[in-house]
């Protein structure tokens, strides 16, 4: 086993994809690729421009067949492309060889591990290579730990040369000199900070693969950059949901880095998407920019004939504390198991471990927090927090209230209250 584990940037892919043109040369090879989702596989492992067709030599170029998920190459060797997200369907073919990618980043990493490594049994010589950003999950430390494994570890200033320069410094602004930074640029294995308030054994004991059902509330909330250029950060973008118990799950990240309309259709497909109850945003750095863009993306999607309706319930908020008082009550709820991950959030998550108050405030993590606390702390029945008008239920008369003052509908169809 081989285990490339660097830093963003290093040119790993690179590496799995001349690898596996380096097995596949062996005529009969049969080979396994694995990727986090399907469209790992075929964008970024085969048809990326560091991909095994973009860095196959004319000579040796494979017939690439995607109804078939399989690449063959003209001496007979071959290679089928699997999902992380379906590590069953990797029971019953047998390999000489596997290149797994971005292993890290798996809602099933052991599993898909376990799985392969009883696949990859051919003679004379199996072996797996994996390519992956460090993040100290139970299956990269025991890789870490195995004598059978070689690790190679790598820095983004080892590729400095082959990368944008507009990358470049993208992420050395926003990653140098912070804990998280050893493991995003400099592929080091960093465990969880001293002093953070979330831990990563936390979130692994209460996470789970499926929502319940019956979430009684969702909501979609927004943490906008401070500005709109090429070096702002991302705009935090997390949908939460809670049940009648009180307990709250986290269910999408779609936090990106982009222009206003960019972020603010991605909040409002969101809404739609998981059929949210309203879009709650954080205006002490935007002001009226978020509550603005959110409701003129949602006519612009209505126009394009993407959504039945031009408006979108959006309730502003506005950090009266600090983020310390505002983000301990909610580790406190993750501790208490009141919060729970649905799957795997690699960036989140490493935002929620490697924080420490007093640091620059993570986006993904304000985010949460705002969610969070809409659902959790105030209540689906109590928004004196938010501007409303008291702490009864969600009437006709109130939501129309509410419509009037946000310039908002909450249609009655999509409505849990």
């Amino acid at each position: 086993m081989w285990l490339l584990m660097t830093g963003r940037g290093f040119g790993k892919t690179r590496a799995g994809a001349q690898w596996v043109i380096e097995q596949a040369r062996i005529p009969g090879q049969r080979i396994a690729i694995i990727g986090r989702i399907p469209a790992d596989c075929r964008d970024v492992m085969v048809g990326g421009e560091s991909g095994i067709l973009a860095t196959s030599p004319p000579d040796f170029m494979p017939e690439y067949i995607p109804s078939q998920r399989s690449l063959k190459w003209p001496n007979g060797s071959s290679a089928r492309l699997f999902s992380s997200e379906k590590p069953e369907d990797l029971r019953g073919p047998n390999f000489h060889c596997a290149w797994i990618d971005e292993l890290a980043k798996y809602n099933h990493a052991q599993e898909t591990w376990d799985t392969l490594v009883m696949a990859v049994r051919l003679p004379d010589n199996p072996r797996i290579v994996v390519t992956t950003t460090p993040r100290p999950i139970s299956i990269i430390k025991q890789l870490v730990d195995d004598p059978h494994c070689h690790v190679t570890h790598g820095s983004i200033h080892d590729n400095r040369s082959n990368l944008s320069s507009k990358f470049f410094e993208r992420l050395i602004k926003r990653y140098e000199g912070t804990y998280l930074g050893q493991q995003e640029l400099e592929g080091l294995l960093i465990s969880d900070r001293p002093g953070a308030l979330w831990s990563r054994s936390v979130l692994n004991k209460h996470r789970v693969d499926v929502a319940p059902e019956e979430l009684v509330r969702v909501v979609v909330a927004i943490d906008p950059p401070a500005t709109s250029s090429e070096d702002s950060s991302e705009a935090g973008i997390v949908v939460v949901g809670s049940t009648a118990d009180g307990c709250a799950y986290v269910i999408a990240d779609g936090s990106l880095h982009g222009t206003p309309d960019e972020w603010g259709r991605q909040a409002v497909r969101l809404y739609d998407q998981f059929k949210a109850d309203q879009i709650v945003g954080e205006v002490n750095n935007g002001g009226d920019m978020v509550g603005f863009t959110v409701k003129e993306c949602a006519k612009a999607l209505h126009r394009e004939g993407e959504r039945e309706i031009n408006v979108v319930p959006y309730v502003p908020v506005r950090a009266s504390r600090g983020k310390l008082t505002r983000a301990e009550p909610i580790a406190a709820l993750y501790s208490q198991g009141r919060v729970k991950h649905v799957g795997l959030y690699p960036d989140m998550e490493d935002q929620l471990t490697s924080w420490v108050p007093g640091d620059q405030s993570p986006d993904r993590l304000d985010a949460l927090v705002w969610g969070l606390t809409a659902l959790v702390l105030y209540g689906s029945n109590d928004i004196d927090a938010w501007g409303g008008e008291g702490k009864d239920s969600y009437s006709s008369q109130h939501v129309n209230e509410v419509a009037k003052h946000d310039g908002a509908w909450f249609p009655p169809s999509q409505s849990r209250w």
